[in-house]
């Protein structure tokens, strides 16, 4: 028997985004890298790109892993508990330095989006487990 969520049109638009969202933000770093530092956060380039070039393949990555999620709830769902562990990590982390060891502010909004992402991921799992419960 096929589980069916009630608002599954919902979820799946969910992480549609979600996989669009970390999909084009993780590419965007790894290739501008450069450029955004220098251009828009105006603060020097690192001097070793490869360590977030192998942060934004992680999200690019996780956004492969969302669009699983989007053409298999059900079939997917440990890739949502561990984009929640990924998007936790990030935004303590992004909170962390933007707060309390100055680092450019704009680390932060990545953060907050983030964080908007893991509610809706936490309803996704707690409907489903309610749907199973049921």
């Amino acid at each position: 028997m096929q589980r069916t969520l009630k608002n599954e049109k919902y979820y799946r638009k969910l992480f549609l985004v979600a996989a669009l969202y970390d999909f084009i933000l993780g590419c965007v770093f790894f290739i501008a890298l450069p450029f955004l530092f220098e251009n828009i956060f105006k603060i020097p380039a690192p001097n070793y790109p490869a360590f977030f070039q192998a942060a934004a393949a992680f999200i690019i990555i996780m956004g492969i892993g969302f669009y699983f999620v989007y053409l298999n709830l059900y079939r997917n769902i440990d890739i949502v508990r561990l984009g929640i562990i990924l998007k936790l990590v990030y935004t303590a982390l992004a909170f962390y330095y933007v707060f309390i060891e100055n680092m450019p502010w704009i680390f932060s909004i990545f953060g907050f989006l983030d964080l908007i992402f893991i509610v809706f991921f936490v309803f996704f799992l707690r409907a489903v487990k309610r749907e199973t419960q049921a």
